[in-house]
């Protein structure tokens, strides 16, 4: 392991792979509801649900630590093609609103229906506004329950950001959590990003991560907000570090 108060290092772009362990997820109000049917598919109307709602919210998550623990097959809608074969298990269908033939997941849907195999469908919007042509497709996504995961809320967006930290052994004080959090967007995804980009920025700069930092390292990226000028006179005292990059 690399001390971090030692001489600088040059950061290597080594991605840590996501977890999609269901331990690791956190829950909130926004996403109670949806666990709570995930931990109960026999009781899914039909054998099929849908797990729906924006990016960022964590439902791929939800849905790889679902399929894991069933032991489910993992499918992505755009590469969804001709006849699926049977599966000894559930199917989840990642992307659902965004299959690359209509044919295809109708004959998804009714194969899982016919073996009586549970059927996980996750996209955007609720299935019945997803843009299909087929009209026995269209009923049968009308048909299908569907559960909503809304944008994470404050305390949860807290949490995890101090695990994204803490999954990096990047000790960061709750000042400056609490000043990344003011300027981050309130999505999962973009919390993993800026987090990437700090612990690069912390490993070439061989310090801790600062409100001085975190500007440079972020600066100019979109997910960046720009009310982090706000403060700038304030920071400015914090002499930023020679070695301090400007971006990563």
């Amino acid at each position: 392991m690399i001390a971090r108060g030692g001489p600088r290092q040059f950061a290597l772009p080594l991605a840590l792979p996501a977890s999609c362990d269901r331990a690791d997820l956190l829950v909130d109000e926004t996403n109670a509801d949806a666990l709570a049917w995930l931990d109960r598919p026999e009781a899914w109307p039909g054998g099929r649900l849908a797990l729906f709602g924006p990016e960022g919210v964590g439902k791929t998550h939800m849905a790889r630590a679902f399929a894991a623990e069933r032991g489910w097959r993992w499918l992505d809608g755009p590469a969804l093609r001709g006849l699926v074969p049977p599966s000894p298990g559930g199917t989840v269908l990642d992307d659902a609103d965004a299959v690359a033939e209509d044919a295809a997941l109708l004959h998804l849907i009714n194969l899982c229906a016919e073996r009586q195999e549970g059927l996980l469908l996750v996209g955007r919007e609720a299935p019945a506004r997803w843009p299909v042509r087929l009209a026995d497709l269209a009923s049968r996504l009308r048909a299908t329950s569907a559960v909503g995961v809304g944008p994470p809320g404050e305390d949860l967006l807290a949490a995890l950001l101090a695990k994204l930290f803490a999954d990096r052994q990047l000790r960061v004080g709750p000042e400056v959590q609490g000043w990344l959090l003011a300027r981050l967007p309130r999505e999962a995804a973009a919390l993993a990003e800026a987090v990437a980009r700090l612990d690069r920025a912390a490993l070439g700069a061989g310090g801790p991560v600062t409100r001085a930092l975190a500007r440079a390292a972020l600066a100019g990226w979109d997910g960046f907000g720009a009310a982090a000028e706000d403060d700038a006179s304030a920071t400015g005292r914090e002499a930023a570090s020679p070695a301090t990059p400007a971006l990563l």
